[in-house]
């Protein structure tokens, strides 16, 4: 599906009073919500082989929420998704991890990888200092603002 009718979608939902909008084309899927903290719809993309995972979209807020709890155990600066999306820690599945816990970063250095809409997007470092905390498990769906790494 391309930009302009997921934007002319989201523009719909968010102009109208319903408050969730689900389409199917072809072996993708996308789905608005509207909420009441976001004013205009949201968008959720889900792969084909997560389309009989539901309850996926659903955990990203759960753990949005009890991210920003954890994060004041931990002192420095929060990394947080530019974007929603699926993160990964590598950049495949049998290579190594760009960042660990302990690791000492530059501002600049690749942390992750998120995917949004079958695009690989590197996610740099903004800050320099070693990573304190990683707040997201590989393969998580991630929403914007959430919080990703602490760096100290």
């Amino acid at each position: 599906m391309d930009l302009r009718k997921l934007k002319t979608l989201i523009d719909l939902v968010a102009e109208s009073d319903i408050s969730e909008l689900e389409v199917t084309e072809g072996e993708g899927k996308v789905r608005i919500v509207k909420s009441s903290p976001v004013p205009q719809g949201q968008m959720v993309m889900m792969q084909p082989q997560m389309q009989q995972a539901a309850p996926a979209p659903v955990a990203a807020p759960v753990a949005a929420s009890t991210a920003p709890a954890a994060a004041p155990a931990v002192e420095g600066h929060i990394v947080k998704s530019p974007m929603v999306g699926t993160f990964y820690r590598a950049a495949s599945p049998g290579s190594a991890a760009f960042v660990d816990i302990g690791k000492n970063v530059s501002a600049g250095d690749t942390l992750c990888i998120i995917e949004a809409m079958k695009l690989l997007n590197e996610i740099e470092s903004d800050f320099t200092g070693s990573i304190k905390q990683i707040l997201v498990e590989n393969g998580q769906p991630v929403e914007f603002g959430q919080p990703l790494f602490i760096i100290g």
